[in-house]
């Protein structure tokens, strides 16, 4: 079996509203677009801190402000079209300001409370995004 770590960060504006990017079909047919946080997977050698720096600059083209929080860890096993694949999955909130220039790996984006978030059908979030709102790790300030 493989094993990959992968990072992600939920991304807080000054006006209290969270970064999704919905992610494109083509880049991902194992998730379809389905809303997500940005992030990927880490390059060894490198510090998680570097690579989720590394991920919002391409998959945005914003910069991480301030402290980072660790908010979850998800073991994903199974992925469809990758069942010798084991990801372990760390999710961090963090600070951003600007105006996201979207990568081929996104359709879209958008800025959403938290109230906005847990009112989207769960079938167009991400899931493993999905189950650290329903664990309530995502703070809805």
């Amino acid at each position: 079996m493989e094993l990959q770590v992968g990072v992600k960060v939920l991304l807080k504006n000054s006006k209290g509203k969270y970064l999704l990017i919905r992610r494109s079909p083509k880049k991902y047919p194992e998730a379809g677009p389905k809303w997500d946080i940005v992030g990927g997977r880490i390059t060894p050698g490198t510090t998680l801190l570097e690579n989720l720096k590394r991920e919002v600059k391409e998959e945005t083209g914003l910069d991480l402000d301030g402290q980072l929080k660790l908010v979850g860890a998800q073991d994903i096993l199974g992925i469809k079209g990758y069942p010798n694949r084991h990801v372990v999955r760390l999710t961090y909130l963090g600070q951003t300001e600007g105006t996201p220039k979207i990568s081929d790996e996104s359709l879209e984006f958008g800025w959403f409370t938290r109230k906005e978030i847990t009112k989207m059908d769960a079938g167009k979030l991400d899931k493993y995004f999905k189950e650290l709102l329903n664990a309530g790790l995502i703070p809805s300030s």
